[in-house]
């Protein structure tokens, strides 16, 4: 039985290569997947998706493999540096398809919502539509002859040039010309008057009602016009702050894909939360095996480790409820990760080994 999986047919040919390449440094050096992950710092998992075509591998895992292996790193960091362009190019190619599809469903989406286009000519009621008027629905709306001074001033008797009749108009001693002039006004009127000659009371307190009126809509006007103000400006000082869960996932480093609750379950090399940004919180010995509390700060998440392990040994994190498991599967494997726990520090995470051979188990404090 061969011991690598066939490439994908589709991979790109200088992604196979390096890929081809990289199994044969692992072959010459007689390590096992599992050693190439304990030596490296990269787990299992990781190195049998870079070996299998299905991931790039990262530059560091790369410089750490030529260390591993005693290869010159320079000739094969060349070789990833084509690879990695390569890769891009898939990626941007998978890119624009699928946005090209997405493409063509909306415009048969919307081709559905429109429907079959409408007739009628687009002409309006009545007669043709007039020239240069926009309406609703591409129809040009016909315009109604405007008319003239003469017409509106035929039309009421009180009223002036523009067909508005006088505030006056309807009450005794009201202004009502009756030839008006080319102006649109007559001769003004002889000034009511009351007994004796004067100003007569009646019109005195039509004014006065009508000033008062006029006051009273001024106030309400203004009354209404704080109130809106106010009720905006209570509106912005309630407006609540951005969340912070936000923020922070807005500030995570580069490479770096959760934190927090959002990386449980998740392979701690492949959301970017190995490498440098690792730390050991916590380690014990059972037998030969050692067993390890790995740490991330940035992703606020912890997973275990065990090293020197045999065929069928277990490893458990736990952190309150979480907790995830794995275990040495394949004769002569001595490395296994779990998958990782969320934690709000270290100290929250607790990493067991269980032995196959004796039972025997194994905790950090």
């Amino acid at each position: 039985m061969p011991r690598w999986k066939a490439l994908p047919d589709e991979l790109d040919p200088q992604i196979r290569e390096f890929t081809s390449q990289l199994r044969r440094l692992v072959d010459r050096s007689g390590l096992s997947v599992a050693s190439v992950a304990d030596r490296t710092g990269y787990s299992k998992t990781s190195w049998e998706r870079y070996l299998n075509g299905r991931l790039l591998a990262p530059k560091g895992a790369i410089v750490a493999l030529a260390e591993v292996t005693g290869t010159n790193p320079v000739h094969l960091t060349t070789m990833w540096e084509l690879a990695e362009r390569a890769w891009s190019r898939s990626e941007m190619r998978h890119d624009m398809t699928m946005e090209a599809i997405r493409i063509s469903q909306a415009r048969a989406a919307l081709s559905e919502l429109a429907g079959p286009p409408s007739g009628g000519g687009g002409r309006s009621r009545g007669g043709g539509a007039r020239t240069g008027v926009a309406g609703p629905a591409g129809v040009s709306p016909s315009v109604p002859p405007q008319p003239t001074a003469t017409d509106v001033r035929d039309a009421s008797g009180s009223g002036n040039s523009w067909g508005v009749a006088h505030p006056d108009a309807g009450y005794p001693g009201a202004y009502n010309p009756g030839a008006p002039a080319a102006g649109g006004y007559g001769p003004p009127p002889a000034e009511p008057s009351g007994p004796g000659g004067g100003p007569g009371r009646p019109t005195g307190k039509r004014r006065t009602a009508m000033f008062l009126v006029g006051a009273l809509g001024a106030l309400v006007v203004v009354a209404a016009g704080l109130y809106v103000t106010e009720t905006q400006g209570d509106k912005k000082e309630a407006r609540p702050s951005p969340s912070p869960t936000v923020t922070k996932e807005a500030q995570l480093p580069p490479g770096v894909k959760c934190s927090g609750t959002s990386c449980a379950g998740k392979d701690a090399e492949v959301m970017g939360c190995s490498g440098d940004l690792v730390t050991t919180a916590g380690s014990a010995v059972v037998g030969a095996t050692t067993v390890e509390v790995r740490y991330s700060e940035v992703c606020a998440a912890a997973w275990g480790r065990i090293t020197q392990a045999t065929q069928g040994d277990t490893v458990e994190i736990s952190s309150g409820a979480s907790r995830q498991t794995d275990s040495v599967d394949a004769p002569g494997d001595t490395v296994a990760y779990t998958m990782m726990v969320p934690v709000a520090s270290a100290t929250e995470a607790k990493a067991c080994a269980v032995l196959a051979a004796t039972g025997e188990k194994s905790c950090t404090d």
